[in-house]
C-alpha cells in the first residue's frame, strides 16, 4: 500500500550571524539559492511544502510555496518555526505528518521522507528524528498533529525554542544514518561551509 505524502517545511526564518546575511535561505550555492537546492530534493515527496519564517516577506514569494509566518513576533527558534506550520495544517484540516527539514542543507538523500515513515509506522505517531555519528539531529524531522497541544504549550507556555527540549514530552524513535561524503545533513553555516559545500557539489561521493 502506498504511504500518502506527507506535508513539509523548510525552517527559513533563523537568524545568520555566522554568515553574515540576514537571509541564509537565499545564499548562491553553484548558481542557485540554498532553499533552491533543498526544495529540490523535497518537494516531490511532500505535500504541501511550505517555507517557515519570522514573518513573510516578498524575498520568499518567488519559490512558489506557500509561506507561513511565526504566530509570535520576534526571533524564537526552531520550535516556534515548527508549531506555527503545525498549525497552520491543523487550520486545514491535514494530518498526514510534517517533515522538518533546514533550508541550509544541500545534501538531503533520496530516501529521507521514506525512511522517516517507514520509522513512524505503528499504534503510536513518534516523533521521528534522525541521528547521525552519534548526534540527534532534531531539525531533520517527522512530525504530527497529535503533537500540536504539547508544542504549543511549551512554546506559548513555557517559551520553549529548541527542538531538543520538547522532545522529552513526547514519545519519538532515531533512525541512526550510516556516515557518506558529503554528509548527507551537513548545514551551511559559515563562508567556509559554503565553500565545502561547492566543493563536494563539483566532485560529489557516494
Amino acid at each position: 500500500m502506498q504511504i500518502k505524502k506527507p506535508a513539509g517545511v523548510i525552517l527559513a526564518g533563523g537568524q545568520s550571524s555566522r554568515m553574515g546575511v540576514a537571509r541564509k535561505a537565499l545564499l548562491e550555492l553553484k548558481g542557485r539559492s540554498l532553499i533552491a537546492h533543498v526544495i529540490d530534493r523535497l518537494q516531490a515527496g511532500l505535500e504541501p511544502l511550505l517555507i517557515s519564517c519570522e514573518s513573510k516577506t516578498n524575498e520568499l514569494e518567488g519559490f512558489g510555496l506557500p509561506l507561513v509566518a511565526d504566530l509570535m513576533p520576534g526571533f524564537r527558534g526552531p520550535l516556534m518555526g515548527l508549531y506555527s506550520a503545525l498549525q497552520y495544517l491543523a487550520d486545514k484540516g491535514q494530518n498526514n505528518g510534517l517533515v522538518l527539514c533546514p533550508c541550509d542543507a544541500p545534501f538531503i538523500p533520496a530516501n529521507f521522507i521514506q525512511i522517516l515513515l517507514e520509522a513512524a509506522q505503528g499504534e503510536t505517531k513518534p516523533v521521528v528524528v534522525i541521528s547521525y555519528q552519534e548526534e540527534l539531529q532534531p531539525t531533520f524531522s517527522l512530525w504530527h498533529n497529535d503533537h500540536l497541544p504539547v508544542i504549543k504549550q511549551a512554546v506559548v507556555n513555557q517559551g520553549m525554542g529548541g527542538l531538543k527540549q520538547v522532545l522529552a514530552s513526547l514519545p519519538y524513535a532515531v533512525v541512526d544514518w550510516a556516515a557518506t561524503e558529503p554528509p548527507p545533513f551537513y548545514n551551511v553555516n559559515t563562508p567556509a561551509e559554503l565553500k565545502t559545500a561547492a566543493a563536494w557539489l563539483d566532485h560529489p561521493m557516494a
